[in-house]
């Protein structure tokens, strides 16, 4: 059964035509992240997948074996993030790094969700992991990058390569306005003032209103410390009086969570880019919910969903999680039938028949800013 079909036959974006047809040398390879999403990508393109076996040995080492020839060829590696994201990016390194030595004209990665896209920002004596991330990338062969809604935009100048951040929110906005009854009487929430721009850009393009959530239970990313605290500071300037040295910043705290906007008697669309631990999409909705708002969705690109997040979901007054299919999820689904799933798979084809003939990518980010 498809996506489409679960969803009660949502119609998704059909703008796109495939008029262009793809030529023989181009051969799609696919890890063990998320085959179903390989298939769907194989059969619109209409190219079979190449033969390539991607096992663990006894020893945890990853092993590949790809069947045919790459000789002068475009290859094409379908491998997203999940929560086994470290076999995920072993997989695709050797598979890129077989290609390259294989002789292959170019390799290409699809990676819908990029890994460690979160740790982009330097966080006291760690390190930016998406920059190591991209340099291993590129080092390994690859020659370019088909990713989606990247956690932060600045992620593509860590790469040596070009990288095409493709959008989901044309298939997130056609599901609300199809699929969510009375539309025209929603708010979109920020769930936080940093997403604040991404919900701006929702509600102007769907003509609606914004409340914006403030003050949270659980610490944001703009609230880690960035300090390395040895050795002790000693006070240096003596421009004050004797014995008072540099002011120190006072400590940030966290007013009581509160909604800025009407919600009452409103439908609550919560967007983000990812919905991974929803502790925080759960505090939010029983706020909205105490405000009036009398059903709450949240919308996202990526659904990790880890841990008991479905048991959460469940339990919580969101009436419904609705994320692509960057990320397999189908256990998910089974544990809570609040998560609906939209299929993305027809941009990722599109781009992929593009690039593979050389036509512009610009149609497939035609109105697109830098806060969707």
């Amino acid at each position: 059964m498809s996506f489409a079909s679960r969803l009660g036959g949502i119609r998704l974006p059909r703008s796109i035509e495939m008029d262009v047809p793809i030529t023989s040398d181009i051969v799609l390879l696919s890890g063990n992240s998320h085959p179903e999403l390989a298939n769907l990508i194989s059969a619109r393109l209409g190219v079979k997948s190449g033969g390539c076996a991607v096992y663990h040995k006894t020893n945890r080492e990853t092993m590949v074996e790809i069947g045919d020839s790459v000789r002068g060829k475009d290859i094409y590696i379908i491998q997203t993030g999940t929560k086994d994201c470290n076999n995920n990016i072993m997989e695709l390194l050797i598979m890129a790094y077989a290609c390259k030595t294989s002789s292959a004209k170019s390799v290409v990665a699809v990676i819908p969700y990029l890994p460690y896209s979160k740790q982009c920002k330097m966080r006291k004596r760690g390190c930016i992991v998406s920059k190591l991330l991209a340099k291993m990338m590129c080092n390994s062969g690859l020659t370019h990058i088909i990713t989606m809604d990247l956690h932060q935009k600045e992620i593509q100048g860590f790469f040596d390569c070009p990288v095409d951040n493709l959008r989901a929110s044309p298939f997130l906005l056609q599901y609300i306005q199809e699929c969510i009854p009375d539309y025209r009487n929603s708010i979109i929430v920020a769930r936080n003032p940093g997403s604040a721009n991404k919900a701006t850009s929702y509600a102007e393009r769907l003509r609606l209103g914004i409340a914006v959530i403030h003050g949270e239970q659980k610490e944001a990313e703009s609230d880690e410390v960035d300090g390395r605290y040895s050795p002790p500071t000693i006070p240096r300037s003596r421009t004050m009086d004797a014995g008072v040295g540099v002011p120190i910043h006072p400590a940030k705290e966290k007013p009581p969570i509160n909604v800025v906007g009407d919600v009452g008697g409103r439908i609550a669309i919560m967007v983000d880019d990812l919905i991974d631990d929803v502790h925080s999409f759960v505090a939010a909705a029983e706020v909205l919910k105490e405000r009036g708002a009398y059903k709450i969705y949240v919308l996202a690109t990526h659904g990790l969903l880890s841990s008991d997040a479905p048991r959460l979901i469940e339990d919580s007054p969101i009436d419904e999680v609705v994320v692509t299919n960057t990320i397999p999820h189908e256990l998910q689904k089974m544990q809570c039938h609040k998560i609906k799933t939209v299929d993305i798979s027809i941009m990722l084809s599109e781009a992929i028949r593009r690039i593979h003939n050389k036509e512009s990518m610009s149609y497939l980010f035609k109105n697109v800013t830098l806060e969707d």
